[in-house]
């Protein structure tokens, strides 16, 4: 299988570059042959390479790439591995007869500032959105929304060099307990992702750090929002606090997500009611801890009266957009209108334009396929690309708000979709959960797809007969993740109360066929597994599990080379990593810092 390696790069990046080349000849096509649009679009290397230089475009070199790549155990700026050329994508989405998306949606509403559009008004976005590559969604450091970025397929950055293969602990947060309404909410739980990032020294000094971590010439933050209701700030290397905690007063069960600016900003969604009334999302500044706008709770526009946001957001640069979905089934795009002053250190958030779209399964009752979109949507281009509550994995146009395909997931998807590309094509990997007594009362099989992203057709799906429990499902809770390097033929994906109604599997299949290469058992896990990379490209798998242990897997043969034991209860939690630093925490009230040796 073709290799899809990218780099971090400062200057333009290659796929950048050629992408907006391809703008350039879509706004001048009368003007240009059609031999040249044939040859931009079919990704000629020879003529790419000549237009770029013509119009003075510099994309980075493997030299330039890889010239600052640090070694070292403990350090804290990124090790890249040397990158290859992003390969082109054909990407022009429509439905077959299969996927066209009235057979499972009956319904779709937009309203734009309180204005619901009347039937047969056209949408359009004032400002197109579009995004790239997952490489291309930020130039900050780290891991900042769930699994790092549009693709969905990044919850590890730099790499982890390991020799002893062993995971050890290195240090330890409290976190606490958050009673609503006699439930209580310990620690953290699923997704539970923290996000990590390096802040510049210059911007430190704005923002609300103790002084020592001001000071630190160079300082990694680890931001994780809890169940308790609190937002964690502590250094990535020691645990040691950076800042004071901050208190909202709601459970928080999805990871939130930086600016990929690199603005100060948090965006978090809380995961249940809470005292101060429904839940809502959260938009804080990082420089003071200052609410700066929140939105989604009590909104009429709902049809489904559940004001949760387990999914973690994604924001369009260019525009401005945030992009949330919702559990109440609306998916809110709001431009910002965001002011930021990175000398001053002032930052303001106004927004003036407010998009909800919304609709309606043609399953959804009251008692099942529900409404609402707790995965975390992925993005390609102007299309985006979300599972739902019932059983709907949907692509839809961001620029008109109309739906391009919906696939039928068979069950509650609370994973989210991942897209990869391979052999120049765009395809989607995603599974559901097993929601007691949807499918059947027992057991039911739990289907792992790979999915042709442009028109939403099945390519393989290998299935699973997977046991539930009410309130805590089996079947896939986690979200898949794609190899890469020396791991670039497979996927790795972890599936609940299978074999048993206690156990699971880390399953690694092949990304061509979907035929099992491997299985580790363990406990059953609604963990995501991060895979990490040493600078060669050999490549290892850790995951959680309801059984309390980290596992540390060899990717290519599912030899489990080391176990952590971090709880007597489960861990639920998904793990980022920034180099040799895993952060995953856990329902026992602890969030950990874990060395990969």
């Amino acid at each position: 299988m073709k290799k899809n390696k990218v780099g971090n790069a400062k200057k333009m990046r290659p796929d950048t570059a050629v992408r907006r080349l391809r703008d350039m000849v879509e706004k001048n096509r009368e003007k240009m042959s059609s031999r040249i649009r044939a040859a931009v679009f079919a990704g000629e290397a020879v003529v790419l390479a000549a237009l770029l230089t013509l119009l003075g475009i510099q994309t980075l070199s493997h030299k330039e790439q890889t010239e600052n790549t640090i070694q070292g155990e403990n350090s804290v700026a990124p090790q890249i591995l040397e990158p290859e050329e992003t390969e082109s994508i054909a990407f022009l989405p429509g439905c077959t007869e299969e996927t066209e998306p009235s057979r499972l949606i009956a319904s779709t509403a937009v309203q734009v500032n309180d204005e619901i559009l009347s039937d047969g008004t056209a949408y359009t976005a004032e400002n197109p959105i579009s995004f790239g590559n997952g490489s291309e969604y930020t130039e900050m450091d780290g891991v900042i929304t769930f699994r790092g970025n549009n693709f969905r397929s990044g919850s590890a950055y730099g790499l982890a060099n390991m020799t002893r293969y062993t995971l050890e602990s290195q240090w330890t947060q409290s976190t606490g307990t958050l009673t609503y309404n006699g439930k209580a909410w310990n620690g953290n739980g699923w997704t539970g992702q923290p996000l990590i990032t390096s802040w510049t020294r210059e911007l430190r000094q704005h923002m609300n750090m103790y002084d020592w971590a001001k000071q630190q010439e160079q300082l990694t933050e680890v931001i994780y929002a809890s169940l308790d209701g609190c937002v964690y700030f502590v250094e990535l290397e020691t645990g040691k606090a950076t800042r004071d905690v901050l208190d909202l007063g709601f459970t928080f069960k999805g990871a939130g997500a930086l600016d990929p600016r690199g603005y100060p900003i948090l965006y978090v969604g809380a995961g249940y009611t809470g005292s101060q009334g429904s839940a809502r999302v959260f938009v804080i500044s990082l420089l003071d801890g200052s609410i700066l706008y929140t939105f989604g709770n009590d909104d009429s526009f709902a049809d489904r009266r559940c004001y949760f946001f387990d999914s973690s957001p994604l924001v369009d640069a260019e525009t401005d957009t945030l992009i949330y979905p919702g559990e109440s089934g609306i998916l809110y795009l709001i431009h910002l209108n965001t002011g930021y002053d990175e000398t001053a250190g002032t930052l303001s958030v106004s927004p003036d334009r407010i998009v909800k779209w919304k609709y309606m399964g043609t399953r959804t009752t009251g008692t099942e396929y529900w409404l609402g979109m707790e995965s975390s949507a992925a993005a390609y281009e102007g299309y985006l690309f979300v599972a739902d509550n019932g059983g709907n994995l949907m692509c839809l146009d961001l620029n008109t708000l109309e739906l391009v395909w919906v696939q039928d997931t068979l069950d509650d998807t609370n994973g989210s979709p991942v897209l990869s590309v391979e052999d120049g094509r765009l395809y989607l990997y995603i599974a559901p959960s097993f929601h007691l007594g949807w499918r059947s009362d027992s057991t039911a099989p739990v289907p792992v797809f790979k999915i042709n992203a442009q028109d939403g057709s099945i390519v393989w799906q290998t299935e699973y007969e997977c046991y539930s429990v009410a309130d805590v499902s089996g079947g896939v809770q986690s979200t898949i993740a794609p190899g890469k390097e020396q791991l670039d033929d497979y996927i790795y994906c972890t599936i609940s109360r299978t074999g048993d109604a206690s156990q699971g599997v880390l399953a690694c299949l092949d990304k061509e066929t979907g035929s099992v290469i491997w299985e580790h058992e363990s406990g059953y896990a609604w963990s995501s597994p991060v895979c990490v990379y040493n600078q060669d490209g050999e490549g290892n798998v850790i995951y959680c599990s309801s059984d309390g242990n980290m596992y540390l897997i060899d990717g290519q043969t599912g030899e489990e080379r080391y176990q952590l034991r971090l709880s007597d209860g489960v861990i639920e939690a998904s793990p980022a990593v920034y180099n040799d630093m895993a952060v995953v925490g856990i329902r026992a009230n602890k969030i950990y810092g874990i060395r990969l040796r």
